[in-house]
């Protein structure tokens, strides 16, 4: 990270990281009194304890903005442009038609059990880990799903600070 970032006003430091967190800006307004985080590693550590001290409610928002995998959002085109290409790293564009079938299936039953989407951090993931990952969830307790969403967020969230910064 270069120190010049650390030298942005809160708006444009807001309007620079506003999108780690997915449809989640309040993240990063949280952080910009944290000034200077000198690496990703601060930042991220930053950012995520925003998130674990703003309570349930809050967090279960942040799960919400995510898209579903390979869901609606994603067949019709309105992805935030990290979401796309993560989803595209991961071969969910190019689902055959049956792995679109379980994934459509599996998104709405994890939906009606859990009340939010699916959560995964899909870089090094295929079409077929995704729907075991999936299925493997489904059954899981709500409360081990919003930890288990929550930690694959942070993921994603390091995963897109460093495709912004580097590994530094």
């Amino acid at each position: 990270m270069s120190a010049a970032f650390d030298q942005l006003s809160p708006a444009d430091f807001v309007t620079q990281l506003g999108s780690i967190f997915e449809h989640s800006p309040w993240v990063a307004e949280g952080v910009v009194g944290a000034r200077p985080l000198h690496t990703v590693e601060a930042l991220h550590a930053a950012m995520c304890q925003v998130v674990r001290d703003a309570g349930v409610e809050a967090q279960l928002g942040l799960i919400r903005a995510h898209p579903e995998l390979a869901g609606k959002a994603a067949i019709r085109g309105e992805l935030t442009a990290a979401s796309s290409k993560e989803q595209h790293a991961a071969g969910l564009d190019q689902c055959s038609p049956e792995e679109y079938a379980e994934l459509t299936t599996l998104n709405r039953a994890y939906g009606e059990r859990h009340g939010f989407p699916f959560i995964l951090a899909v870089k090094g993931h295929t079409r077929t880990s995704v729907i075991a990952a999936m299925r493997e969830r489904l059954e899981n307790p709500r409360e081990v799903e919003i930890a288990t969403c929550l930690a694959q967020i942070e993921r994603i969230a390091r995963l897109r600070l460093e495709a912004m910064f580097g590994d530094a």
